[in-house]
C-alpha cells in the first residue's frame, strides 16, 4: 500500500488502496461510533447505506456547496447530537471537495474536535480538496469564509472512484492538476495532455506538490499561498454564477486570469500565458468570462482571505514552477489582465 506523508498540526498519511470499502471497515472497527457524511447521490450510487449499522450513521446531504451552508451545518450539529457522538468516536467523509470540506468542520466544531476521515470520491477531492487540512463552509460574502484548520486522520485514495466520474467533473478536477504543475512540476504539465493514460501518476505527483507546500506551511502564513493560484479570481467567479459552475471550471478562468496578470507586470512570457490555454482547452474548460463582470468580481475579491487590509493580492508564477506574490498590483494592471480574457 502506497502513501504520501504530510506534516502539519500532526502526521498523517495520504494512503492508495484497491477498496475502501476495506479501508472503511478498519475505521469502524476502531471507533464505538462512526458518523459518515456523504452526498445523496453518492449514497445511493455506492450503496452507502449498507455501511449502517448500529455504530454507523450515514448522513445524506445535498449535493457540491448547497451542503456547506450555515443552515446544513446546524442540521450536522444536531445529527451528531441525536447519534450520540462523543470525543472517542470519528468522523467519515465520503465525497467530492465540498463534502470532505463539511465532514472536517463539523469534526472540529463539533465537542471542540473529534477524530475524522477523508474519503475522496472526485479527482479534484483527491489531488486537492481533501488534501491540507482546509475545512469550511460558505457564508452569504464568499467561500470558505468559515473555516478551520483541522487536518484528518487520514485519506484514503481510491482511483475505482474515478470510473464514475462524469467527463464534465473529471475535466474540472484537471484544473486543480495543471495548477499544481505550473505552481511546480513540470512533469505534471507533459503527462497531462494524456490525462486518461496518466491519471494515477498525475495523482501521485499533484498530491506531492501539495504535501510538501502544506508539510511547510500549514497556516497559510506565505509559502501556502502558492496553492491558490487561479484561486482569487476563480472563487469570485464561483459565487457570482452562485456555483453553478464546477470549482474547477471557475479556477479555470482565474488560471488564464493569473497568468495574464502576471504577464501585465512583467513576469510571464506570452509563451506560457498562451500555454495555460492550451491545455485547459483540452478538457474543455472556460478560459474566458463576461467582459461587464470585473466590478462584481472586484468587490467579491477584496472579501478573500488572502486579502490584507484593502490592497487585493495575487499570486502569479514568473516561469513554470517558478510562483511569485503580486501584491501592489494597479487597477490598470487588472483591467488590462481581465480585458484579456473578457468574452
Amino acid at each position: 500500500m502506497k502513501s504520501i506523508n504530510i506534516k502539519a498540526e500532526r502526521d498523517y498519511e495520504v494512503t492508495f488502496v484497491d477498496d475502501w470499502k476495506k479501508s472503511f471497515s478498519e475505521i469502524a472497527h476502531s471507533y464505538a461510533k462512526v458518523f459518515v457524511i456523504a452526498p445523496s447521490e453518492l449514497v445511493t450510487r455506492f450503496n452507502l447505506e449498507s455501511l449502517r449499522s448500529n455504530s454507523v450513521q450515514v448522513v445524506a446531504t445535498p449535493s457540491g456547496e448547497a451542503a456547506k451552508s450555515p443552515e446544513y451545518l446546524l442540521e450536522m450539529w444536531e445529527a451528531c447530537a441525536n447519534f450520540g457522538l462523543t470525543r472517542s468516536d470519528a468522523i467519515v467523509g465520503i465525497g467530492g471537495g465540498s463534502t470532505t470540506d463539511l465532514a472536517g468542520f463539523v469534526a472540529a466544531t463539533w465537542l471542540r474536535g473529534i477524530t475524522w476521515y477523508a474519503i475522496p470520491t472526485s479527482l479534484a477531492g483527491m489531488v486537492d480538496a481533501a488534501i491540507g487540512g482546509k475545512t469550511g463552509i460558505n457564508s452569504s460574502h464568499g467561500k470558505n469564509l468559515i473555516g478551520s484548520f483541522n487536518s484528518p486522520q487520514s485519506v484514503i485514495i481510491d482511483h475505482s472512484f474515478l470510473a464514475s466520474l462524469s467527463t464534465r467533473d473529471f475535466n474540472a478536477g484537471m484544473a486543480e492538476v495543471v495548477k499544481a504543475g505550473f505552481i511546480d512540476n513540470p512533469k505534471i504539465l507533459e503527462l497531462a495532455s494524456k490525462a486518461k493514460e496518466n491519471i494515477s501518476e498525475l495523482i501521485w505527483l499533484s498530491i506531492e506538490v501539495k504535501a510538501k507546500v502544506v508539510s511547510v506551511d500549514f497556516k497559510e502564513s506565505k509559502q501556502r499561498e502558492i496553492l491558490n493560484y487561479g484561486h482569487t479570481l476563480g472563487h469570485a467567479v464561483e459565487k457570482l454564477e452562485n456555483y453553478k459552475l464546477r470549482h474547477g471550471e471557475a479556477v479555470a478562468i482565474g488560471l488564464v486570469f493569473a497568468a495574464e496578470l502576471s504577464n501585465v507586470t512583467g513576469h510571464l512570457t506570452d509563451e506560457i500565458v498562451n500555454l495555460h490555454r492550451n491545455l485547459l482547452a483540452k478538457f474543455d474548460l472556460p478560459t474566458t468570462y463576461k467582459k461587464d463582470a470585473l466590478p462584481a468580481l472586484l468587490e467579491l475579491m477584496a472579501s478573500d482571505k488572502k486579502s490584507r487590509g484593502a490592497a487585493l493580492r495575487f499570486i502569479g508564477i514568473s516561469d513554470i514552477g517558478k510562483p511569485v506574490w503580486l501584491e501592489n498590483v494597479t487597477n490598470d494592471e487588472i483591467m488590462t489582465a481581465y480585458e484579456r480574457i473578457s468574452s
